[in-house]
């Protein structure tokens, strides 16, 4: 039976409507429409705004769940089916420095995840071991070392979903991007501490994102314009940010806005176990993080990902940032998408897209999540 969503605010890629229904069936987005079939369900969004959902890129753990921790079916299911309560509809869980062993059990649990049809999986973000010491962040020191053409095999081993590789292009060499590319892999630069000319001979190698923007990576200097620089004036490339009012000053949001744009620029959560949860503290990697409100930082006071979650992320660009609703909701889901490969299936409300949807209300609280049709009560 298909489902109309009737008398919610809808959000088109042209803008918001208020006269739309949204019938949907068979996974996917069948028609828009101003009255409802005669032969579906019909559902009564109560005047809530109606999203794309929500693409998360960076997705360490979730209720009370850490990728790294254990990386299996069970803990993918536990994080996707968190973030879906907070609207994320699709989302790369993400390994942070590891031995290679956990590497390769987070491939493999993402392929099983992905074939037994875990709801939102889109593949693999693997950050680091290939990462800078000196702007390691929350990394452990002793998990990092330069990539050698040994690794390469390992890291395009997914059978299934799309793989994103973040590195920092110091510690790999264009060629090496150049191949990780040619096998379908995304790559993206972080956690650096590279110059202009590194960063770019990295982007002609093809790497095509950066990771937390302006966290973790060389900055913008009169003479020096570093990895923030090269992100901020490429427009080719895509960037991830944190809009959780704690890795970055509001008027650093804008100037990223500006910069790269709404097409160019996106949301991620960044977000670690305690999301979900009213846990003080949890382990990574044998250091405990403390949670102070909604921060969450290590013994040395170093920011340890984030508490944030997209429908936050979303409401932070919004009101810290300055940008639209319909900005800041492309910056959720179209961006992503585009980034991952996968705007022609989701990302925006449209016929023939992945019935992948989010219903919030003024306040950003998420009132319910469908997932390739199917609804996940978020109250």
């Amino acid at each position: 039976m298909r489902t109309a969503l009737v008398n919610g605010r809808v959000l088109l890629p042209s803008g918001l409507r208020d006269d739309c229904c949204v019938v949907i069936g068979d996974g996917e987005i069948r028609a828009l429409s101003s009255e409802p079939p005669a032969d579906a369900m019909v559902v009564d969004l109560g005047g809530r705004l109606l999203l794309p959902g929500f693409i998360d890129t960076q997705v360490n753990g979730g209720g009370g769940a850490l990728f790294n921790d254990d990386p299996s079916v069970e803990t993918i299911r536990t994080i996707a089916t968190t973030h879906a309560r907070y609207g994320t509809t699709g989302l790369l869980p993400t390994l942070i420095s590891d031995d290679l062993a956990v590497v390769e059990r987070g491939i493999r649990a993402v392929d099983a995840a992905i074939e037994a049809g875990i709801p939102g999986v889109l593949g693999i973000h693997i950050e680091g071991p290939f990462l800078n010491a000196l702007r390691r962040g929350i990394h452990s020191e002793g998990k990092l070392r330069p990539l050698k053409d040994e690794y390469l095999d390992l890291l395009t081993s997914a059978r299934h979903g799309k793989t994103l590789i973040t590195l920092a292009p110091e510690c790999a060499t264009p060629a090496q991007i150049r191949h990780l590319v040619g096998k379908g892999v995304i790559v993206a630069a972080g956690h650096s501490d590279a110059p202009y000319e590194t960063v770019r001979a990295a982007i002609e190698g093809g790497l095509s994102g950066f990771t937390h923007l302006f966290n973790a990576m060389s900055q913008l200097a009169n003479r020096a314009p570093g990895m923030v620089g090269a992100a901020l004036e490429d427009d080719s490339t895509f960037a991830g940010i944190i809009a959780d009012g704690h890795h970055l000053h509001p008027a650093t949001l804008r100037v990223a806005a500006r910069a790269k744009g709404a097409h160019r620029l996106m949301l991620v959560t960044d977000a670690m176990p305690s999301v979900g949860t009213d846990s003080p503290s949890f382990m990574l990697q044998g250091r405990e993080i403390w949670r102070d409100g909604d921060t969450l930082h290590g013994a040395d006071g170093v920011l340890a990902g984030s508490t944030l979650t997209m429908a936050g992320a979303l409401k932070g660009m919004i009101e810290q940032g300055r940008v639209s609703l319909r900005d800041a909701a492309a910056m959720a889901s179209a961006t992503p998408a585009a980034f991952l490969g996968l705007e022609g299936s989701t990302g925006i409300i449209a016929p023939g897209m992945r019935a992948d949807l989010v219903l919030i209300d003024r306040a950003f609280v998420v009132h319910e999540t469908w997932i390739g049709g199917r609804a996940r009560d978020a109250r």
